[in-house]
């Protein structure tokens, strides 16, 4: 392999900046001056970075690339808003699909709906049933068809991990929540062995292109009618066609307890000894979301008044769902701490956070167990994470004034609740160690969208979001980052928390690089999403 010399830009490292990256057979071997890494190695093929920044390529600390990938295939809404461009985009498909014996896909949006709810009746002129899952992936829109495939009827009772929306006399009203998804979901058409292969494939070409490198997926298992994820990772892995770095985090299954361990363990020992892929997180997801009142938080819900900010007085009474019970949680921890495992965990409302930090308790660090999402944290239960050894992992995306933040969260959450919303900067000043994802396809997989708002607490211009009437208002801007530490978090906190080699310039590490087409550190803040990745590197081969 010809040694390559990345000069004409600058390189991020963890002291500052650098003028030049040498590498060769596919690691670094030299940062510095230029002038120096030519006499080391005058025949390298110069990289001209044309005043850009080249940076350790991105790790995305939560994603769902393999159900990104499928939906990508599928009836996939994210690209457009409102039921009437939802109802023209489905019928499209459904037209150009007539083989389809269901209509499925994804990605419509709460914030598009009256109290964020569609209802059957507005997918009844399919002649098929229809099973499109919400953006953020925690509810399902369903026609008429699809409940009565299903054997739906005002007399199913909820599931104890979801909840069945239903009309005023009780009919359902055609949106599935949470562990209710599974009612419909599981009665989809499966996707073969080869349709999870070409989403992966499809999802890694999406991603180099956007600078990740690696990945850990928050959920190698069956969940809300996705099949098991793990086959499709060790074939890519074993055949040599899985080329990032990726740690897969196995579903913990709320319907069982301990006694799904002895699988897990047995399931991660399946994926031992391959080069790209490793079994070695377990995911937990101890609630919901806000907008759909599943989130666990300490007080009841309620509903306010936007034109002030004074304390609800009015609540509705429920303080969503614990999915793993509490006086259990902290036992199976241990239990997977003990084996080895890293604990994932999902935690929305605060008090999912709190359960959370409680189970983690008296852990072992060098595991790296990491908590995602952080929408509401306690101030009491912030410097918590630094205390116990437990990694933020950031979705910075979410941290805006958009609809689903400004009309189905904040009236609900009341204040002060409203302001513990997404405490990044608190968490640095507490010394946490941060990591950092999208969700995607909950939200966009652009790092650089993310960093923007890391560091402005705003919509980055061109986001499906960005048209909202205060999208231009930081939300919480004492909240806000430096762009350095959001990019760390990005590339050496994520490389980290998945124990990956990568994730620093610095000699002996893989070459796995992302080229910025400008260098954002000398933009205006409020410019830094005009940045784009022009090249990705995976062990010093260019990817993208």
């Amino acid at each position: 392999m010809t040694d390559l010399l990345f000069r004409g830009g600058r390189a991020f490292t963890p002291e500052g900046f650098a003028e030049a990256v040498l590498v060769r057979d596919g690691r670094i071997a030299a940062v510095g001056r230029e002038s120096d890494l030519v006499r080391l190695a005058p025949h390298a093929e110069p990289y001209d970075l044309d005043g850009g920044l080249l940076t350790p390529g991105f790790t995305d600390a939560h994603i769902h690339p393999i159900q990104a990938g499928l939906e990508r295939a599928q009836c996939e809404l994210s690209e457009v808003f409102g039921l009437d461009a939802y109802t023209t985009f489905i019928a499209d498909y459904a037209t150009q699909n007539p083989h389809k014996s269901w209509i499925d896909g994804g990605g419509w949006d709460m914030s598009a709906f009256p109290g964020g709810l569609p209802h059957r009746t507005q997918l009844d002129f399919l002649d098929r049933p229809a099973y499109l899952i919400q953006r953020d992936h925690h509810a399902a829109w369903v026609n008429t068809r699809a409940l009565e495939r299903a054997g739906i009827t005002k007399d199913t009772p909820d599931p104890a991990d979801g909840r069945i929306e239903r009309d005023p006399d009780g009919t359902p009203s055609g949106v599935l929540h949470e562990g209710a998804m599974d009612l419909v979901g599981l009665l989809t058409p499966r996707p073969t062995p080869a349709d999870q292969a070409a989403a992966l494939l499809d999802a890694q070409r999406h991603l180099f292109s956007l600078g990740i490198t690696g990945w850990q997926d928050a959920i190698v298992g069956s969940y809300a009618g996705s099949d098991d994820q793990l086959p499709t990772y060790i074939s890519a892995a074993a055949t040599g066609t899985l080329k990032a770095r990726v740690v897969g985090a196995l579903w913990w299954d709320r319907a069982q307890g301990a006694e799904q361990i002895a699988a897990l363990t047995a399931r991660r020992a399946s994926a031992e000894g391959l080069d790209r892929f490793r079994a070695t997180a377990v995911k937990i997801m101890q609630d919901g979301i806000a907008e759909n009142f599943t989130a666990a938080v300490i007080e009841p819900y309620c509903h306010g008044d936007l034109k002030s900010r004074d304390e609800i007085a009015c609540h509705c009474g429920g303080t969503g769902l614990s999915y793993v019970d509490p006086a259990l949680l902290g036992g199976y921890v241990k239990e997977l701490d003990t084996l080895g495992f890293q604990v994932h965990f999902h935690a929305i409302g605060e008090r999912a956070v709190r359960e959370a930090l409680d189970a983690l308790t008296g852990t072992n660090p060098a595991n790296r167990h990491h908590i995602a999402h952080l929408q509401i944290v306690t101030p009491p239960d912030v410097p918590r994470f630094a205390a116990l050894n437990v990694t933020a992992n950031l979705q910075p995306l979410w941290a805006t004034h958009h609809a689903q933040m400004d009309e189905l969260c904040i009236p609900y959450l009341g204040f002060p609740r409203s302001d513990w919303q997404y405490p990044f900067a608190g968490l640095v000043a507490h010394g946490t160690r941060l990591a950092a994802g999208s969700d995607w396809p909950v939200s966009s997989a652009d790092p650089i969208q993310a960093m923007h708002v890391a560091v402005n607490r705003t919509e980055p211009p061109g986001s499906h979001n960005s048209g909202y009437p205060t999208a231009a208002t930081p939300f919480l801007p004492g909240q806000s980052l430096t762009l350095r530490t959001i990019l760390t978090a990005y590339t050496s906190g994520s490389a980290w928390l998945n124990d990956s080699p990568a994730g620093i310039l610095e000699p002996g590490r893989p070459a796995d690089l992302a080229v910025l087409d400008r260098d954002p550190f000398t933009l205006d803040p409020a410019d830094i999403w005009t940045t784009r990745v022009t090249a990705t590197f995976v062990d010093g081969e260019q990817v993208h």
